[in-house]
């Protein structure tokens, strides 16, 4: 998702303040959707996906003001959403007292009754895939193949470099080439 003019406009109104609450409504308008998908790919369910988007929207109502315009609008909403997202995830997984991994493959296996996942067999699979993969390897992997997002813009988000980045989604690609083989 290449920052748009769009993008810019909604930037501007909330960092110039004339009038907040028609750009916080713009943002929803332009982001919502966006980011219950980048939220949903790290989490799995939707009903959890829903309540992480409405922390999310709140915290960026909350710190609005701290928004400068330093980074992209994209990037700093994204940002957020996967902090708030693998908040929810390491809290899920510190309640149920399991690891992480342990707790993707659960996420994974209740895929298959989530009656708003629409994906086939080869799709499951594929979720099964990336659950077995580190919790980094996941979110890169996810940015690049789901939501399309260029190197860059997840290397800004995840604030690693560009070059870690794409070897680190070379090494998922892999891992989940090979488990799509042998499974």
């Amino acid at each position: 998702m290449a920052t748009s003019n769009k993008d810019q406009h909604i930037a501007e109104l909330l960092i110039n303040g004339s009038d907040k609450d028609y750009a916080f409504k713009m943002l929803i308008e332009h982001y919502g959707k966006p980011l219950y998908w980048h939220i949903r790919n790290m989490v799995k369910d939707h009903d959890d996906a829903n309540d992480i988007l409405q922390n999310v929207f709140i915290k960026i109502h909350t710190y609005i003001d701290s928004f400068k315009g330093d980074s992209k609008l994209f990037t700093w909403l994204y940002r957020i959403a996967t902090n708030e997202s693998l908040t929810f995830l390491n809290s899920k997984a510190k309640k149920n007292n399991i690891s992480n991994a342990e707790l993707y493959l659960q996420l994974t296996a209740n895929l298959e009754a989530d009656v708003y996942f629409e994906g086939d067999a080869l799709q499951l699979k594929l979720q099964k895939a990336i659950a077995t993969l580190p919790q980094r390897q996941q979110q890169v992997f996810n940015m690049k193949y789901f939501e399309d997002l260029k190197y860059k813009e997840i290397a800004q988000i995840l604030e690693i470099s560009e070059g870690a980045l794409k070897a680190t989604y070379h090494l998922a690609s892999k891992k989940i080439e090979s488990y799509i083989k042998n499974h």
